[in-house]
This record gives structure tokens, sequence and C-alpha cells, in this order.
């Protein structure tokens, strides 16, 4: 039926295609203004719509490049209910945002509702980073840069009008074999031809074991350009926490319930990962960025206190652990025992040291670094 369908929606995606490749040429030939800046301006995203470990990478760059250099990202603020520029609120290290002509400083609490949930999960864990949300990545770069020696860009690769210095192309394993089709046919959200413009590829949520034959055979799949390093990673779960924080928990026995909540784009390696633990588990599996109701909630919790097995838990992402603590849903939410799972990246093959050699090397052709700490 899915192939079907994908068949009537194929003159669709034709048509969104050429608009794409209208847009691309557009902005390649310099009809389009694309504006570029004289710091280091770093870009993950993806060419597919979906989760492929976007988040973990920006996480992984943070943590590698704020002990020498005052960073901020910024995010468009996918499902926030606000609009423009904000900053997250930051009582460790407060960010001043000015420009030539006047002050301009906007905070906001780090609610998903406000910020959007990945913003609001960047801001949770790194109090001492400046995460900023804007529409406009222009804009928000030009706010951003007086203060700040370098800015990770969240999600942006399609957003052309920035010109990024250096830009992280994720793919997701478990799709990379998947056709090469674009919306509304496929997942594609530009022609596969647009990955030329990135300067790494990382294909993400990889088997630890993954073989070197597979990763050729990716590798042929992707034919990279000579200076296009392709790296491979794969999701590093690491120990559950109480959703009110506090120390670090075991993994459910195989004898536990788990009732896991999620809306991610895809739950399937962390099924899998909790498949390890236990056979039982309850899946309240929800669209991407999914913003949870009260009734949402309130279904969960009369399943979970309707189970009578000795042992039961909730379990749940990070990312989906910021829609949940709403003023609206904490009330109900506190009085279940909700974990979260929070996850990172590990590179295979020792890629480690050559990908952060890589980071670095970009990072340092700024040789006008700026002090503002």
């Amino acid at each position: 039926m899915l192939k079907y369908l994908r068949w009537l929606l194929f003159p669709f995606s034709l048509l969104y295609g050429l608009v794409v490749m209208l847009r691309n040429w557009f902005y390649d030939a310099g009809l389009f203004k694309s504006k570029k800046f004289e710091l280091p301006v770093i870009c993950v995203g993806n060419l597919d719509v979906g989760g492929a470990g976007k988040s973990p990478m920006t996480e992984y760059l943070v943590r590698l490049l704020k002990p020498d250099y005052k960073l901020a990202t910024l995010s468009r603020g996918y499902g926030r209910r606000t609009k423009g520029f904000w900053v997250a609120n930051n009582e460790v290290n407060p960010v001043k945002i000015t420009t030539a002509t006047a002050t301009e400083f906007t905070v906001t609490t780090n609610t998903a509702a406000q910020i959007g949930d990945e913003p609001a999960q960047f801001a949770q864990k790194f109090p001492d980073v400046t995460v900023a949300v804007c529409e406009k990545r222009v804009e928000g770069i030009e706010r951003l840069q007086i203060n700040h020696d370098l800015i990770i860009l969240d999600d942006a690769y399609q957003h052309r009008a920035v010109e990024p210095g250096f830009s992280i192309l994720l793919f997701d394993y478990n799709r990379i074999n998947e056709p090469n089709l674009l919306l509304p046919a496929g997942n594609l959200r530009e022609p596969f031809v647009g990955r030329y413009r990135a300067d790494v590829f990382v294909i993400s949520k990889c088997p630890p074991d993954l073989s070197s034959i597979e990763q050729q055979i990716f590798i042929a799949r992707l034919k990279p350009l000579s200076y296009q390093q392709v790296f491979f990673t794969s999701i590093s779960y690491l120990p559950l926490q109480r959703l009110s924080g506090g120390a670090e928990l075991p993994m459910p026995s195989q004898n536990t319930m788990v009732f896991l909540i999620t809306g991610i784009a895809n739950a399937k390696p962390l099924l899998q990962y909790l498949g390890k633990h236990t056979s039982h588990i309850v899946h309240h599996n929800y669209a991407d960025h999914h913003q949870f109701s009260l009734k949402n909630i309130a279904k969960l919790a009369q399943e979970f206190n309707n189970c009578t097995a000795a042992q039961k838990v909730i379990i749940t992402t990070e990312k989906d652990a910021q829609r949940l603590s709403t003023p609206e849903l904490l009330p109900l939410v506190n009085t279940l025992p909700v974990m979260v799972l929070p996850i990172g990246i590990s590179f295979l093959n020792g890629g480690e040291a050559q990908f952060n050699k890589t980071i670095f090397n970009y990072v340092r052709q700024y040789t006008t670094h700026r002090s503002v700490h």
C-alpha cells in the first residue's frame, strides 16, 4: 500500500524537487544572497526529515569546544510558541546581546514552549553556554557574533541564507539505503546531490560492531569528494536519571514493566536498546516534537497505575522530557516515576581523534580570536 502511495505522490515530488533545485541554483549562482561571517560557524544538519542524531552531535561539539571558546548554539526552535530571537535564561553566565545601535537583550525561561524542546535541552545541560533561537539564522548570528567566538547551527543545512564555514552532514544508518525520493513521496528535503555542500559526512546510529566491509559499502553509496571525510558513530546510552535530576539509576531488570513515552522521529534504536534489558515494554509513541497534552499523560498514568507488575517504571528521552516539564503537565507528571535516558555518541574505528582534529583545524583558521570571557 505504501509503495503505491509513493507512486501517487511522485509527481508532487518532481515538482518539489524542481523548486528546491532552482532555489539552490539561485544561491550557488549568487542570485539569492547567502551571507558568510567572520567567525567560525559550524552547521549540523541532514538531508531528510526526521532524526539523524543532530542534537547529540551538537552536544558533542559543545563539549569539545566550550573549554576554549565562548560559543553559542543557534536553532530555529521547532515547535515553540514564540517568534523571533530568544536567548535562554542563563543565571550562571548571563549574556548581553548588543548591536552598534542599541541593546538587544531577550531572555526567556528554558521551556520547550518558549524556545523548543532541543534548545531547552541544551540550556539545561550547558548553563555556561548561550542557547539562542531564531527563524532567521542571519539575524540570529548578527546578534550573537559580537559577544561570541563561535556559533553552532543546529539543523540548518537547508538554510542557504547563511553560508557556514563548516558543515557536518548526518546520515542515519537505518535509513541510508532507502530510495532517494524527495518529499512528499520520500523523506528527502533536497536532492541527494546536495550532500556535496558538506565538509564532513557522519553516518550515525551504527551498530558498534559495524564491519569494515559494510562501512566501505556505505562510503561507496555516498561517493564523497576527495576532501569529504566520512565518520561512523553509534549511540551511547548513558545512565538513567530521574526527571527532576539527581543520582544515576540502574537500568530496569528483565522483570520490570517499562512504559516508554516518546515523541521523536525514530524510536527504533531506543526500543532495541531497552529490549536488551526487558521484554516488557508498552510504547506510547507520538509524532516527532509532539506537544504532550493532559489527555496523553492521563492515559499513561491510568495504564501505569492499572499495571499489577511488582516492578514498573516510565522512561522517556531527554528531548521528550522538556515537553513533559511544562507547568500544565508537571502536577500530574510529578506523581509518576518518570526516568530520563540520556544519549551521546561514540566514534567507530577510533575516529574521534581525527574528527576533533578536523574541527579544531577549521576553528583555528580564524586567527583574530576575540576574548569575550
